[in-house]
This record gives structure tokens, sequence and C-alpha cells, in this order.
């Protein structure tokens, strides 16, 4: 059993949800506004949160900057919005997840095993080491040499995925579903991006790589700059 926050301002939506995942054996308490459920997570410190984009007092993606700016906790936003760059913006933002509405109660509570399932896997994880460049997975923190990284949560988790698989190359597709979740992949110039905002934070270019190396047409991997 998790305890479950919902963020939602539709009460018929949020009663139905409370029902069902408790049904289902989870602890739920729920919020119908943004800053409230932001003091929520932060005062209760529930296992997941539920969180929509509509909520009436402040943007959900806006909300969850200011979440993973206090709070590490599993996020799934479920949304109507069904359009891939808002739900891009959204797993950016740090979002582990999203449903998109209409979904069945099934098919949330698998989302919320599945996500958590992965955090119970993250927060077991030994920090990642690959030349001067280290990566500690439970305090979400990088750094090359003595430098701290300032990277964004997609950053972070687009790192961690790749030095956790050193010399192996990674397609896009693959990056695209196992750290966006997008399930069906999605645009090739999603990864391009942050491969880029990496690059550069790595002290690197794709023209004059030295720990991210693109194998074109397949995909990329991480290497010590001395390989």
């Amino acid at each position: 059993m998790a305890h479950i926050l919902i963020i939602e301002d539709d009460a018929g939506i949020r009663r139905a949800l409370t029902r069902a995942l408790q049904d289902r054996g989870h602890g739920v308490a729920s919020s119908p506004a943004g800053m409230t459920g932001l003091a929520d997570a932060v005062s209760d410190r529930p296992d997941l949160v539920i969180l929509d984009l509509g909520l009436p007092d402040v943007d959900g993606v806006d909300l969850l900057r200011m979440l993973r700016g206090v709070s590490d906790v599993p996020v799934i936003v479920a949304t109507a919005r069904d359009d891939e760059p808002s739900l891009v913006r959204a797993l950016d933002a740090g979002a582990d997840d999203y449903v998109v509405k209409p979904f069945g109660a099934d098919h949330l509570d698998a989302r919320i095993r599945a996500v958590l399932r992965r955090a119970s896997e993250k927060s077991g994880d030994d920090k990642l080491v690959l030349g001067e460049l280290s990566l500690d997975p439970r305090g979400r923190e990088a750094s090359l040499g003595d430098e701290r990284l300032e990277l964004t949560p997609k950053e972070f988790d687009l790192l961690a995925y790749l030095l956790a698989r050193p010399g192996v190359v990674v397609s896009k597709r693959e990056l695209m579903t196992e750290v966006w979740h997008l399930p069906y992949g999605g645009a090739d110039k999603t990864v391009d991006v942050h491969l880029s905002w990496l690059r550069r934070k790595l002290g690197e270019t794709a023209q004059a790589p030295r720990y991210l190396m693109t194998v074109r047409g397949v995909g990329v991997k991480v290497v010590e700059p001395s390989a």
C-alpha cells in the first residue's frame, strides 16, 4: 500500500480517483489547488503524487518545478493535454510518468506500481563514476572533477541512464522510452537538444566530444575521454 496525494481541482475526478485508489489498498489524501497541494506534499511526505496540470491557481508544470526544488517524490501527471510538446514539457520539469484523461483505474494503478518500483530501484543505486564524471542517483548530484554540474531533472536522468551503460550504444528511441517514458518513442529532436545541453555542461561539443559519443544512424554512448 502506498500513501498517495492527488492534486486535482475537479471535485468529481478527485472523489472518483480517491475511491478507486482506496479500493486498491492505497492511502489517499487530496488537494483542490496547486499551492495547498505543494504544502501537503512537503509536510505529509507522500509516497507518490498524482498531479493535474490544469489547476486554478498555478500552472501544473510550474508547480512541478517548485515541487522538484524541495522533494524527489515520484510524480505522475494526469492531464487532458495529449499533445507531445505538453507531455515532454511536463517530463522535462521532473514528472516520472503521465496518464492522459480519461483513463481507467487499473491502468493508473499499474502506472503507480511501475513508478514506485523504479523509485525503489533508484534509491538503491550506487554512485556512477566514469573518468572525472561522477553522479549520485540517490542525492541527484553530478560533478565533473571538483565542479558540481547544475543539471535539469531530465538532463540528470538522461546522463544517469547513459552512465549506467558505459560503452553501450543506446538508440534515441530507447532514450525516449526509458528516460522520457514515451511508450512509442518521440521526436529525435528532443534527445538531440538535451544531449547538446549536456555536452555544453560537460565542456564538449558534438564536433569535439569527450564523454558523449554519437554513433551516426544508431544512437549515443558514454565513454571515458581517454577511450
